[in-house]
Formats: C-alpha cells, structure tokens, sequence
C-alpha cells in the first residue's frame, strides 16, 4: 500500500523556482510551491533549506481540493 511517505523524494531543487501565494502575507506556517516536470514540489518557506516533499500532479491536485473544502483545519 503507497502512503505519502512514498511520495519524498531528495529532488535537486537548487535551480528550482518557489513560489508562495499571496494569500500568506504577514502568516506563519507558510509553505512555497513549485512545479517541476510532472511534479509539484512543497517546501517550509521558514526553512527550506530542508528539502522539500515531492508530489504527483494527480495527488497535488487531491490536496488543493481537499483544502478549499475544509478538510483539514488549516
């Protein structure tokens, strides 16, 4: 069975292009996104020097709509 433990991956992100919506001006807990092939990787804006976790597209896409229904308490 995958879990998203599977999903890690030590991805170079040195030459890769964060991003950090809008929306979090001025909050803790951010995180910055970027895509990447056919990944989408996720990383602590606070600490990115710490890798970052790699996702499928498809699993990305899980998430977001899983967020903006309230599924978590963010």
């Amino acid at each position: 069975m995958s879990t998203w433990r599977d999903k890690l991956s030590s991805h170079p992100v040195d030459r890769a292009v964060f991003r950090k919506s809008s929306y979090s001006e001025g909050a803790n807990g951010c995180v910055e996104t970027c895509v990447r092939d056919s990944h989408h990787l996720i990383r602590d804006s606070k600490n990115p020097g710490r890798g970052s976790l790699t996702l499928e597209r498809d699993v990305w896409a899980a998430v977001v709509s899983q967020i903006k229904q309230g599924a978590y308490d963010l």
